[in-house]
């Protein structure tokens, strides 16, 4: 798989990122920001578009497999719960808030050295 590939198979689209758009994402710890930055966006009208952003992961910041499969596993709680109700015990709660953690700071270093222009408050 290559961003090329899941641009042509209207995964993702084509995004021109400003600011303002980063800033908002950031302050929501959005799973998006990484393909944002990069200069795509899922296209949302496609099944799978949040299991497309986390398998982009090693595309967009260059992190293994295995750290996305994290997310994925967490990811797949989350639809659980969202439609069946299927209970998030306070284990799974806490490994979110851990890893929403992490991936923030990781988020925040690549763009400072990749996109550091995304970091700048609007003006």
């Amino acid at each position: 798989m290559t961003l090329q590939n899941l641009l042509r198979s209207g995964k993702i689209k084509d995004h021109a990122p400003t600011a303002a758009e980063v800033q908002r994402l950031l302050a929501a710890i959005d799973r998006n920001l990484a393909m944002l930055a990069a200069g795509y966006r899922p296209a949302t009208n496609e099944p799978g578009h949040h299991q497309t952003m986390l398998q982009s992961l090693p595309l967009t910041l260059g992190v293994s497999n295995d750290a996305w499969v994290v997310l994925d596993a967490l990811r797949r709680q989350r639809n659980a719960n969202d439609y069946t109700g299927a209970p998030m015990t306070p284990e799974i709660v806490a490994e979110c808030m851990s890893q929403a953690k992490a991936w923030r700071k990781l988020l925040r270093a690549h763009l400072s050295s990749k996109h550091p222009e995304l970091l700048k408050a609007p003006t």
